[in-house]
């Protein structure tokens, strides 16, 4: 804390990009901070159409496709995930995948008897021409981190329009509320495996138009304004 509080005496003013660390620094300092959260990440290519994108994938169009996207760590709750895949009713679905697409940063062996014929796994480094084709081809992106304080994954899938289940941590539910741009659920093999289920009885395209609407709300510049009236 001594150190934290030096640090903040260094400072002139704080951006943060949640309301729950922008409240920790309204405890810390008395100097001026603003919340914005992190603008979209366009640099990846514009989205593209499902069905393009999986044939260039190799994914069956008349599957339900799940994607867990990024650097595996403990945090982030990929064991839970696989937890929640083997769950009997998400087992008997024929017509639901999970794609792991990420490299691990921990002992990939604690994970491979987790590993069930519903998933699929690309353990490889994605090049960045490679993410559109991700975002663009999966239904829903599941993010079931044990903790965070917010996510760049969310913003790449608000980017490509991509609907999202993420869990009650950090500032996450903050970026995806639930029922309008996904579910936030407990990070709990079960609670997850219920968010799923939940998103499967949705119509597709349920989520598109909240979506849309923050896009423009994750602009870079309604960063840049929030961050220029700090001045």
């Amino acid at each position: 804390m001594t150190l934290t509080k030096y640090f903040a005496g260094s400072c002139d003013a704080f951006i943060t990009l949640s309301r729950e660390v922008l409240n920790d620094i309204n405890h810390l300092t008395d100097k001026p901070a603003a919340y914005a959260p992190h603008p979209v990440y366009d640099h990846f290519g514009d989205p593209l159409p499902a069905k393009e994108a999986r044939r260039h994938l190799g994914w069956d169009e008349n599957v339900k496709y799940l994607l867990f996207f990024g650097f595996i760590r403990h945090y982030k709750g990929l064991d839970l995930l696989l937890q929640a895949m083997a769950d009997p009713r998400i087992r008997a679905m024929k017509d639901l995948k999970l794609v792991v697409a990420g490299e691990f940063y921990e002992d990939k062996k604690k994970y491979e008897p987790l590993l069930g014929p519903n998933v699929t796994l690309v353990s490889d480094f994605i090049p960045d021409s490679d993410v559109k084709y991700y975002f663009s081809a999966a239904d829903l992106m599941v993010q079931p981190y044990r903790s965070a304080t917010q996510s760049g994954i969310s913003q790449m899938a608000y980017h490509f329009g991509t609907p999202m289940l993420v869990t009650n941590v950090g500032g996450l539910p903050e970026i995806v509320p639930d029922g309008k741009a996904g579910y936030v659920v407990a990070p709990e093999p079960s609670a997850i495996a219920d968010g799923i289920l939940r998103f499967l009885e949705q119509p597709q395209g349920a989520f598109s138009d909240f979506i849309r609407e923050q896009q423009r709300l994750y602009s870079w510049s309604h960063f840049v304004k929030t961050l220029t009236s700090l001045q």
